[in-house]
């Protein structure tokens, strides 16, 4: 079999003819869906506004395969690690330790970013990458001097309490990776609700890099099987840490037998086991009241059908609320970091939505009753009245054009 002989060429040579654009994400993936989908809602965005760019995502997901994924986004996922009970993580599938499995997935990063040949590089929250893994890649590419890839750090609107960021960035080396490496830092929120950086020891430098983007709009797609009768969504976003709020909500309903509207719940992939087989048992003996799925790549359509949303307080379910402008109860979590509940409390205070507090509501099946059955009458976000949150993406075009404006022009032959 005969080999092109472009096969041959330095990786990193742009060749006489200037290419169509490629970006590649590294989604900081171990367990949940969050920056997986933060990734492709940006690389969906990203190829629809330029019809030659090709994305590529590098992701540790286990469940990546269940999305479909636009046309010119692909993935490539690495081998799976699984967090333990003590905080320790292991290999998922491979008869490995976590070193040496980190070893492989950095090695496979590498390779990746060496033959993709990106023109940029947007990594998700973690500078270095999950246990340093992306360090190899990133030094690579800062000592290939004939690589003009540009390297963006991609931040979420909160991240924990500013004491815990503090001490666990220190830990990890992220501040200095920011320093060190990166070009530009995206924040997917607005500085105005809340700074993600803040209790970090920050250069000014670092700070000049900053670009506040807004929030990621996400876009309804129509469906043909939606639920015959008014309902309330029901989401725990993947379902690893949201035994609680299910739980608390099935007691709702199954204590007011006048509870209405009728819940769909959505479990989400990682609400597995024998709490998923108890809580669909509970379902079953509800008449209909409650109905259950396990898993739909497609939460927008279904949340722009309902009267309202109960869901925990992660940053995707956040912006699918903002961007179906549905009145929303939020149940946030504090264990292991504060994120959520620091994002539901600032939206709570904005008129954006309402939190479901246990400092204030404790556990009271009756506070959580009267949260449902107001929910159809409570504001939407739309209500707050807030400019520009909503801007995210279009703020993202707009800098990887110009990012790829500022590449020089192609080396001649």
């Amino acid at each position: 079999m005969a080999y092109s002989n472009n096969l041959n060429r330095p990786a990193t040579s742009r060749g006489p003819v200037r290419r169509a654009p490629r970006v590649l994400f590294y989604s900081h993936d171990t367990f949940g869906l969050g920056h997986l989908r933060r990734s492709r809602t940006i690389a969906a965005a990203l190829t629809a506004a330029d019809d030659q760019m090709s994305a590529l995502i590098i992701t540790g997901s286990p469940v990546a395969g269940r999305f479909t994924f636009p046309e010119r986004v692909d993935y490539v996922r690495l081998p799976g690690v699984t967090k333990r009970s003590d905080g320790s993580y292991v290999s998922d599938k491979l008869d490995f330790d976590i070193e040496e499995t980190t070893i492989i997935r950095a090695g496979l990063i590498k390779s990746l970013v060496e033959l993709f040949v990106p023109d940029i590089i947007v990594v998700d929250k973690e500078p270095n990458g999950f246990r340093g893994e992306l360090r190899p890649a990133l030094e690579w590419l800062r000592q290939a001097g004939n690589t003009n890839t540009k390297l963006i750090l991609g931040l979420r609107d909160v991240l924990d309490g500013p004491e815990l960021l503090a001490e666990e960035w220190q830990r990890k080396g992220a501040v200095e990776a920011m320093e060190k490496y990166y070009d530009e830092i995206w924040v997917y929120g607005l500085k105005s609700v809340y700074d993600p950086t803040e209790g970090l020891n920050l250069s000014d430098e670092v700070k000049q890099r900053m670009i506040w983007t807004g929030y990621l709009r996400r876009e309804s797609v129509t469906r043909s099987e939606m639920p015959e009768i008014p309902y309330v969504l029901v989401t725990p976003g993947g379902g690893g840490d949201g035994k609680a709020m299910v739980d608390q909500v099935l007691l709702a309903y199954e204590k007011d037998l006048t509870l209405t509207p009728a819940a769909l719940l959505v479990y989400g992939p990682f609400l597995t086991g024998d709490a998923r087989a108890d809580f669909e048992r509970r379902v079953a003996n509800l008449d209909g009241r409650v109905m259950d799925v396990g898993f739909d790549s497609r939460m927008e359509s279904l949340m722009a059908g309902a009267q309202g949303v109960v869901a925990m307080g992660g940053y995707n379910t956040f912006c699918e609320i903002l961007s179906c402008d549905v009145p929303a109860v939020i149940v946030p979590r504090t264990v292991p970091r504060l994120e959520q509940y620091i994002r539901a409390s600032r939206a709570q205070e904005l008129g954006l939505v309402r939190m479901f507090d246990k400092k204030l509501d404790g556990s009271s099946v009756d506070a959580m009753i009267e949260a449902i059955r107001n929910l159809p009458a409570q504001k939407p976000p739309s209500a707050g009245r807030y400019e520009g949150l909503l801007d995210g993406l279009d703020c993202i075009v707009g800098r990887v054009r110009a990012l790829l404006a500022q590449e020089p022009e192609a080396e001649q032959a």
